[in-house]
């Protein structure tokens, strides 16, 4: 920007002129200013820089759009797998049949394979590395310090009571001698005779076994849940057969181990399998049921071909479920399912199952219609049935316009668990359910349960999309599937009721997450997933919070819905690394985000962006005879009369001058703003040496005779941010402006804004809707705003313990009160010399 030197001398010209120049910036949606001389000591060049060593160089496989490239590939995994869950011993033994194909350029010597369930195993990675405070189950950490709860040791007990881990059996190649193999903790290498040239298959088998985790005692993604007031059972198969490791073509092969955090990368393909279970179970699987003739009844067979999209049904009635957890068959059904095209399987097993269902009909000529079902112990009455297939369709609903269509026949919602949710193709488990009054008995649940269970149900039900279908890699990204499908969820709870409990108990998850990310024990987003600390947050809720201060703030929604859709749509049934989704959102948009992805993703920065101060001017005329009486007025207005003289004269007091007239002079009538003919000599000489464009810019803005802001603003927390403004006039009227992030290019810590308005500013007002993520909303105004809030009166009590007191309370009989809940509780401690631990 060029300032006119000319006027410079003058003072207040230098006002004009900038003021001109300034409104030409204003225009263009450039920064008028940048406090500071360049080359300040500030990292806004930093911020700013191309996303160049961090991302890979674009290559035949990943091109540089964000797109696969021409010589794109995966690898595909086919199974025919024959399962029996054996309930007394609360076992499986199986046997499967694998078709690997080898896409990729590489000749293969060997194939890796994922034992999942050695995680649980005596020895393993995952058991070994815990520390003490993570030693407990999902539901409850092993407590603070040198302590223990119930559930960490009800945990222990239960590995010293079961041996866990896949018991291989049998590997053997497709002429039926054993593959030699070898186990290295939750992955096994298997030798190939003959090494696999691109383009060619192998088929080999395996036989397996193994005991079935207690789900509420050691924690995991699948077990059993034992109901002790009727002695049921309920079965939930997650990661429970040898599944191939991928081979992919940026880090190979990915067999990272299995900790428990970062969760899998699969290889697509088809699937056969057989489950044998007891034949009084109902079985809800990944795939579609190959012979229902055999498994359901006709009245089951009847009331499923009744659903519709406007009539939902019981398949099995609540009644006939609570009828046939009575008894325990002694026989079996073997219930077939295939599935096409799919990356993993689970199915889940119970007598105690509600089965419901309804269709969900979309634009999709492949899939026209989707069967929607639920499965769900009476336990879970009378919530799921009201609300669980119903946020099943809701959320294929909103997920496919954001998405593509949902490609399965089948959508199935299982509550398995008290609380959470875990995610397979076509088939969730969600948890919550409702509870029983302690006094009345009756069965209630809060709004909290209520919006968690939609929610569970919706985040779990979104996984089919990411990353089932759009199938990034778990375990070296946990946020590429978890945060986007937050993002989306948030999306489809806006769109399920007002005033939903997004997040932290708020509907807006940007007034939540800034408190994360202002805090110490933080890292990048970009953190692959086992060494992530503040685990949810960082996967989950940041990165959904970046995506829609992204949508709602940065971009709009038209560019970002089209990009996101891209990308959806590009990488469907393909494997996308974080790269090739920056890539595409920029491609797709035509907009430059690298600075969002470096301070979101790749930094630990937060939003803080104050308003330091305000300057109001207007354009002086510069006529001497107009001017000198404004300058008077403001003046007087900055520079009151001092106190004393006006008190002076309220006792009458006159000074020496007015009692002594004849010291009266000149300036005794005449102040320092009465015009001379030498300023206005002056102020001919001015006019005289401007160039006729210059006198035309003049005359032009003296006649507009508008305000002029100087607005400072300063970054406290570090992350470039869009600014969104709200102008509050003198007149009541109000005005939005959205000044984009690259105002911060030249100087990411302090600007100044240049804002130029035909009617009086009373007020400037930043971030009014939350959507940034500000973190401290008591700097956005100037001029500051009053915080209003409310308190609340209370006395304090002083606790002491009263040792004879106490002696006098009575021993309560324990005969007479069930066993309280451990959860949350510490076993008592004692240290080596006798004494309570921590005294």
């Amino acid at each position: 920007m060029k300032i006119i030197t000319k006027a410079i001398s003058y003072g207040t010209y230098t006002t004009v002129a900038t003021s001109i120049v300034g409104a030409l910036a204003l225009s263009l949606g450039t920064q008028a200013f940048a406090n500071g001389p360049a080359g300040s000591k500030n990292d806004s060049a930093a911020k700013f820089r191309q996303l160049g060593q961090e991302l890979p160089t674009p290559n035949v496989y990943r091109n540089a759009s964000g797109a696969p490239g021409v010589d794109y590939w995966q690898q595909q995994a086919d199974y025919k797998i024959n399962v029996t869950l054996d309930e007394d011993k609360k076992q499986i033994k199986a046997s499967e049949s694998i078709t690997y194909r080898n896409n990729s350029p590489d000749t293969l010597k060997y194939l890796w394979v994922q034992l999942d369930q050695n995680r649980f195993k005596d020895g393993s990675t995952a058991r070994m590395s815990e520390i003490a405070a993570a030693a407990g189950s999902r539901r409850d950490r092993a407590g603070s310090g040198d302590s223990l709860s119930y559930n960490a040791l009800r945990r222990i007990q239960a590995f010293e009571d079961t041996e866990h881990g896949h018991k291989i059996t049998s590997v053997l190649g497709a002429n039926g001698k054993p593959l030699n193999f070898v186990i290295n903790d939750t992955m096994m290498r298997i030798d190939l005779p003959t090494p696999l040239k691109s383009k060619s298959s192998t088929k080999f088998s395996i036989d397996w076994q193994f005991n079935i985790i207690d789900e509420a005692a050691v924690g995991g993604r699948g077990g059993y849940e034992h109901f002790p007031k009727t002695d049921t059972y309920l079965y939930f198969l997650a990661q429970w057969f040898p599944r191939m490791a991928s081979y992919t073509d940026y880090t190979g092969w990915q067999h990272k181990q299995f900790l428990g955090r970062g969760e899998f990368t699969l290889e697509f393909g088809n699937y056969d399998v057989n489950i044998t279970v007891p034949s009084d179970h109902i079985v809800s699987s990944t795939g579609v049921l190959q012979n229902p003739e055999k498994v359901l009844t006709p009245l089951q067979r009847q009331r499923l071909s009744e659903a519709s999209a406007t009539n939902q049904v019981f398949v099995v009635t609540p009644e006939e479920a609570l009828e046939n957890e009575k008894g325990r068959a002694t026989g079996t059904k073997t219930w077939r399912f295939k599935a096409d095209n799919v990356r993993d399987f689970s199915f889940a097993s119970s007598r105690k199952f509600i089965w419901d269902a309804k269709l969900h009909e979309q634009d999709s000529k492949k899939v026209p219609v989707v069967t929607a079902m639920s499965f769900y112990p009476n336990e879970a009455e009378p919530i799921w049935s009201k609300y669980s297939t119903n946020a099943v369709v809701h959320t294929m609903d909103v997920y496919s316009r954001f998405s593509f269509p949902y490609p399965y026949p089948t959508s199935q919602s299982v509550n398995t668990w008290e609380r959470g949710g875990m995610e397979y193709p076509m088939i969730t488990y969600n948890g919550y359910r409702p509870s029983a009054d302690e006094e009345t008995g009756k069965i209630t649940y809060s709004r909290g349960i209520k919006h968690s269970l939609i929610g569970v149900i919706i985040h779990e039900v979104g996984h089919n999309y990411f990353p089932m279908i759009v199938n990034s890699d778990e375990r070296q990204w946990t946020w590429m599937d978890e945060g986007l499908n937050t993002f989306l969820e948030y999306l489809t709870e806006y769109e399920w009721d007002k005033n939903f409990n997004i997040l932290g108990g708020q509907t807006n998850p940007l007034d939540t997450i800034s408190n994360y990310m202002q805090s110490s024990n933080q890292v990048p987003i970009m953190t692959q997933s086992d060494s992530i600390l503040q685990f949810g947050p960082n996967a989950y809720s940041k990165p959904a919070s970046s995506l829609v201060v992204l949508r709602e703030t940065v971009m709009g929604r038209e560019l970002f819905d089209h990009a996101f859709k891209e990308y959806a749509q590009r990488w469907m049934f393909k494997r996308p690394t974080p790269s090739d989704f920056f890539r595409t959102m920029e491609d797709a948009s035509g907009v430059d985000l690298d600075w969002f992805w470096r301070g979101w993703y790749f930094g630990t920065d937060y939003v803080d962006v104050g308003i330091t101060g305000m300057r109001e001017y207007t354009i002086a005329d510069q006529d001497p005879d107009v001017e000198k009486d404004k300058e008077r007025q403001d003046y007087w207005r900055d520079n009151p009369e001092p106190i004393t003289e006006i008190r002076n004269e309220a006792e009458g007091r006159k000074t020496y001058v007015e009692r002594n007239k004849s010291l009266e002079d000149l300036y005794f009538e005449n102040d320092k703003f009465t015009v001379t003919n030498k300023d206005r000599n002056s102020h001919k000489s001015f006019l005289k040496g401007l160039k006729g464009w210059e006198r035309a810019v003049y005359d032009r803005a003296v006649e507009d005779g508008q305000y002029i802001y100087f607005v400072d603003f300063e970054n406290i927390g570090g992350l470039v941010t869009p600014l969104p403004l709200t102008i509050n006039y003198q007149n009541g009227d109000t005005e939005n402006v959205m000044i984009p992030a690259e105002i911060w290019r030249l100087n990411s810590e302090n600007i100044t804004k240049l804002i130029i308005r035909k009617q009086p500013i009373a007020s400037i007002d930043l971030d009014n809707a939350h959507q940034t993520a500000d973190a401290n909303y008591a700097d956005n105004s100037f001029p500051a705003k009053i915080a209003q809030s409310r308190l609340e009166i209370y006395k304090g009590k002083r606790k002491s313990r009263n040792l004879m007191a106490d002696m006098l309370v009575e021993l309560e009989n324990e005969s007479k009160d069930e066993p309280g809940e451990a959860d949350g509780k510490e076993v008592p401690l004692k240290s080596a010399d006798k004494k309570p631990a921590g005294e």
